[in-house]
């Protein structure tokens, strides 16, 4: 099992909160402890983020929504963003997937920052390097599974380029699909599948483009228990055999324990315990 890494600022007393295994219970948070050095990062940090701050404007009001986060994710590790509903978890995720800028701060990738670059550039990275999975699956309802998880692909190269590679791209997406569970499928359209199912697909789509580093955005909130298990056990078993790195937003405590390492964010902050 991988570290945890943790990095923290000066100007906030708010720091990264991990559960390596084995770790003490603290009551502020059962099954956390907090790590109080900060940690710079280094080069098995794959993502780091330094003093995110994002809000939002309703009318005249401005809502804060990031308060200052800063995080180190190590490649290779499991890490579970847990929080209640409004603290900030599934923007903090749009923003290091720079689908939403930060109002300020550092979001780096690979050692490279990647917030600031130009429109074309972020869509590269996020098609090329980052896999996302949405709560919500976001499948296309005119494509069959198949069709689905192979969309990135023709994005990304285009129809022409597509064709000529054709047969190693559609190999490639019946063997994700048949690791999700999904081989009996390939043909159906979305509609045509049950909850768990679309989730498999969306875990399939994530990857199609073999990305360094997954982000996903409660994959298994809108899923019952059994299959909410199942698509845990799926990315965990990515993450060990693969050495993908992750990155999961959920509010479920037994979900979060599977994880390497949990950071807990409350109104925007990094909790400290």
């Amino acid at each position: 099992m991988n570290s945890p890494t943790v990095a923290s600022t000066a100007a906030s007393t708010a720091s990264i909160v991990v559960r390596p295994a084995g770790a003490p219970k603290s009551h502020a948070f059962p099954g956390l402890r907090k790590v109080a050095s900060a940690v710079p990062a280094e080069a098995t940090d794959q993502l780091v983020a330094r003093g995110l701050h994002k809000s939002f404007r309703k009318n005249k009001l401005t809502i804060p929504v990031l308060r200052g986060v800063d995080l180190c994710v190590r490649r290779g590790q499991f890490t579970a963003v847990v929080g209640q509903s409004g603290s900030g978890k599934s923007t903090l995720l749009h923003v290091l997937a720079t689908l939403d800028a930060p109002d300020k701060g550092e979001v780096h990738f690979e050692g490279r920052r990647i917030d600031n670059l130009a429109p074309v550039k972020r869509d590269r990275i996020r098609n090329r390097n980052l896999g996302m999975i949405f709560q919500f699956y976001h499948l296309l309802p005119e494509l069959t599974t198949l069709e689905n998880v192979l969309a990135p692909i023709m994005i990304h190269e285009g129809i022409w380029r597509y064709l000529c590679h054709k047969r190693a791209h559609v190999e490639r997406a019946r063997n994700l699909l048949e690791l999700v569970g999904l081989s009996h499928r390939l043909q159906h359209l979305p509609r045509e599948l049950s909850g768990g199912e679309m989730q498999r697909a969306a875990i399939a789509r994530a990857l199609v483009a073999a990305p360094q580093l997954v982000l996903a955005d409660e994959p298994t909130g809108n899923l019952d228990r059994r299959n909410g298990i199942e698509i845990l056990n799926i990315l965990r078993t990515l993450n060990r055999e693969e050495n993908l790195t992750i990155v999961m937003v959920t509010h479920d405590l037994a979900i979060a324990e599977r994880a390497d390492c949990i950071v807990q964010l409350v109104e925007g902050q990094v909790q400290a315990t």
